[in-house]
């Protein structure tokens, strides 16, 4: 298989409850990229290494292994619209995005990030509902998390500990397939239920 195989293909569902996060994360390491082959301009965006002291510029910013675990919580696979859904909910867990901020990220990812990497309207709007997502769930700021205590636990304790609501994400998912039957990463997150 290739890696754009890969890629197109690779997901752990939401109703897989057993696998651990290491297992899982083992699974996404054996294609996915490194923090060095993600683009300067996305680091700079969404990486915390990159903010000025005492200044968010963007809420729930990540390193790239964050990422991927979070990607992994919340059943979402690697495709762009998955993207959306993740960098999106993991803002709204902060609880502290703006409207100028969710605005000036849209433009960003709409305009400025390299072509491959750039959202379309259906993506911002992805990103947009899982900003929301995000906000009104009672989970803790997902960028705050640290996941390394729980490489070992299976996913689904690791969803209640950390108050992933998966009957939240469920009712979302079921909404994006409907908007999006075309689109093969809107349609896979029920898988098992």
């Amino acid at each position: 298989m290739t890696t754009e195989e890969k890629v197109e293909n690779w997901f752990v569902p939401l109703s897989t409850t057993e696998l651990t996060l290491q297992q899982a994360y083992s699974q996404l390491d054996e294609f996915g990229l490194e923090q060095d082959d993600v683009p300067l301009i996305i680091q700079l965006v969404e990486n915390p290494k990159f903010d000025l002291p005492g200044i968010d510029i963007f809420h729930g910013a990540t390193n790239l292994e964050t990422h991927d675990y979070i990607h992994i919580l919340l059943g979402r696979g690697v495709m762009i619209k998955d993207e959306a859904f993740v960098l999106g909910f993991t803002m709204g867990s902060s609880n502290r995005v703006t409207t100028t901020e969710e605005r000036l990220f849209s433009f960003i990812t709409k305009y400025v990030y390299p072509k491959d990497y750039r959202f379309t309207d259906e993506d911002l709007h992805i990103f947009k509902d899982a900003v929301r997502l995000g906000f009104i769930s009672d989970c803790q700021s997902l960028a705050k998390v640290d996941y390394k205590k729980y490489l070992d636990w299976p996913l689904q304790k690791i969803r209640e500990d950390i108050g992933i609501e998966v009957d939240l994400l469920r009712a979302y998912y079921a909404i994006e397939a409907k908007r999006y039957p075309h689109i093969k990463e809107c349609n896979r997150n029920l898988v098992g239920f």
